[in-house]
């Protein structure tokens, strides 16, 4: 019965640790794709649109979860002061492939009203940085991503 009862402990009380940590994976991934929609002062609904459609494809989020977490992640950037706290917790938590999809995504959100801007860019090369991600990586995500590329396909 006592093996029964830690057995069960474990179980339970590891589940809230890990569905904590993923949403501070979560609110960190939303919250540098925020960044990228502000980058440029403009935001068109084309942006909010693709940042809701790329949290519920990544995360595996309901339309009201990712409106939620679009909220808190666009009130988290409003009063972050830097970038490296939310790129210091997807480092921890995430291997290269899903670091890479986190920058593929920072493309989409990029091109989502159909220009890029210098600025969204320059943030996007600054978290790829900050990702320990190669500028090779960058590149490739960047043409991946462009729209252009998409209609050639």
């Amino acid at each position: 019965m006592i093996k029964a009862f830690s057995r069960w402990i474990q179980e339970n009380l590891a589940q809230p640790a890990t569905t904590d940590q993923q949403q501070r994976l979560d609110l960190a991934a939303a919250v540098l794709y925020c960044e990228i929609v502000r980058a440029d002062n403009v935001l068109a609904e084309e942006e909010r649109s693709m940042m809701v459609k790329l949290l519920k494809q990544q995360f595996a989020l309901s339309t009201e979860q990712a409106d939620t977490l679009v909220t808190q992640s666009s009130e988290k950037a409003e009063h972050s002061a830097d970038l490296v706290s939310f790129t210091r917790q997807i480092n921890a938590k995430c291997d290269v492939p899903q670091k890479i999809r986190i920058l593929e995504n920072l493309w989409h959100l990029a091109f989502a009203d159909n220009h890029l801007d210098a600025h969204e860019e320059h943030l996007i090369r600054r978290i790829a940085d900050l990702l320990h991600l190669p500028h090779s990586q960058f590149i490739k995500a960047k043409l991946e991503a462009k729209p252009e590329a998409k209609s050639s396909e």
